[in-house]
């Protein structure tokens, strides 16, 4: 059975009609073409999937499409503001905070959150809040380097930071 479901996707209202049991990362990549965000296990172990669901990060592998409609989601191609790239991923370019680049998108979602959370978190806080999305490849200092180096950017060019406390809550 499909439904006609809309969603909020990066600031822009989208109309798919999907069948009802599709996931919010289907929906995502094959409806409406934004293939940033990755399919990893899709059992929600890796975190690859994560979008922002109304701020909150949110495996995209274990929501229904139709469970989204009525709410803001942000993907990785939402989190830069036009041309200009979001802090976070110039900061992950710099670094080499993105070796192979398959989980990049799922840390870039889930460091953003956090950053709006918190503007000045801590090596503790960051851990914390990357822990359910999972990299083969780097070892994790350089992309919590680049979280740190992103916050620090961000804090001198005088970004707000928006307390979240569902957030705060998601990332445990």
């Amino acid at each position: 059975m499909k439904s006609l479901i809309t969603l909020q996707v990066n600031g822009e209202t989208q109309e798919v009609l999907a069948p009802v049991h599709k996931t919010l990362l289907e929906v995502l990549r094959e409806e409406l073409g934004l293939t940033g965000t990755k399919h990893g296990c899709e059992l929600g172990e890796c975190g690859t999937c994560t979008v922002l669901i109304d701020g909150t990060p949110a495996l995209s592998c274990l929501t229904l499409a139709v469970e989204a409609q009525g709410r803001e989601i942000t993907t990785v191609e939402g989190l830069a503001d036009g041309p200009a790239a979001h802090p976070l991923q110039t900061a992950f370019a710099e670094l080499g905070a993105s070796q192979c680049g398959y989980c990049s998108p799922g840390m870039l979602m889930a460091a953003s959150a956090l950053l709006r959370h918190n503007a000045s978190p801590s090596r503790e806080e960051i851990t914390g809040w990357l822990a359910g999305n999972l990299c083969r490849c780097t070892g994790y200092l350089k992309i919590i380097e680049a979280v740190e180096l992103a916050a620090a950017r961000m804090r001198r060019a005088g970004a707000p930071a928006q307390r979240t406390p569902n957030a705060a809550q998601a990332a445990r």
